[in-house]
């Protein structure tokens, strides 16, 4: 009887247009922004110029551009650490050495409010994603520099605008509507500065690949404010996550990612 043959899949397809996201090598830059929602990468692509809408499959949607010179992906991850990680696994075979997300966030500590710009220094690995690369007690973080000038820029750009910027851990979970009111009096308890679905995931990847990340998010409600996305209001969000684009694009530029 013929043996079974195993398939590597860290081996299979590394020169073919990938099997997820739709792309190949030679189609994209080095640097990728990437939002969740397919229909925010033409938010990106507002802020480029010279744009291409060079795939979209599934979740995940590319299109690029030039910003001050420099040649920019934008692709969508789709909602979680599983898409999130096929994302950042299949670009970085066609090419992207660094990821920014730029995505939306709820907050769980006072004064944060919707539109404020929340810069992650980490997060708590709430994930099952995560878990299958690393041992549990493995961190996730970004990368040292791009957190610090996402944090600056961010400064800068919202000086004089009454829009707020707050960097710390952030959570990463896997189940939105299981965030029952004990957890998140925990996270807040903690100091977690706010939580999202995605970050864990990437940064693991990135750390694993060699690959540099970080996160940039716009706060989309407060959850120890008694406001969830129910009761928000959604034009503070959309401005928050021009905002954070923009920031997302001037770090992508100061630091030549």
């Amino acid at each position: 009887m013929t043996e079974p043959t195993i398939v590597d899949k860290s081996a299979a397809g590394l020169d073919a247009r990938q099997y997820h996201v739709g792309l190949a090598p030679g189609e994209v830059g080095t640097v990728a922004l990437l939002p969740g929602d397919p229909f925010r990468v033409p938010m990106i692509a507002e802020h480029l110029t010279d744009v291409t809408d060079v795939a979209h499959n599934r979740e995940h949607r590319t299109m690029t551009g030039y910003y001050k010179g420099r040649l920019i992906t934008a692709t969508s991850t789709g909602m979680g650490c599983p898409s999130t990680a096929i994302a950042v696994e299949e670009l970085a075979r066609v090419g992207v050495t660094s990821f920014i997300r730029v995505g939306s966030s709820a907050a769980l500590q006072p004064g944060i409010e919707p539109g404020d710009l929340l810069v992650s220094e980490g997060s708590l690995r709430n994930d099952g994603t995560t878990a299958a690369y690393v041992h549990p007690g493995f961190p996730a973080v970004p990368d040292l520099t791009i957190a610090s000038s996402l944090r600056e820029v961010a400064e800068e750009l919202v000086e004089g605008t009454g829009r707020g910027v707050f960097s710390g851990i952030n959570a990463t979970d896997d189940a939105f509507y299981a965030e029952g009111p004990e957890w998140i009096a925990e996270l807040s308890r903690m100091g977690i500065l706010n939580v999202e679905m995605e970050s864990s995931a990437m940064y693991v990847v990135a750390r694993l690949r060699g690959l540099r990340a970080g996160m940039i998010c716009a706060c989309s409600s407060n959850l120890v404010a008694g406001a969830s996305l129910y009761s928000e209001k959604n034009a503070a969000l959309k401005d928050g996550w021009h905002a954070s684009i923009e920031v997302a694009l001037e770090t992508a530029v100061q630091l030549e990612l």
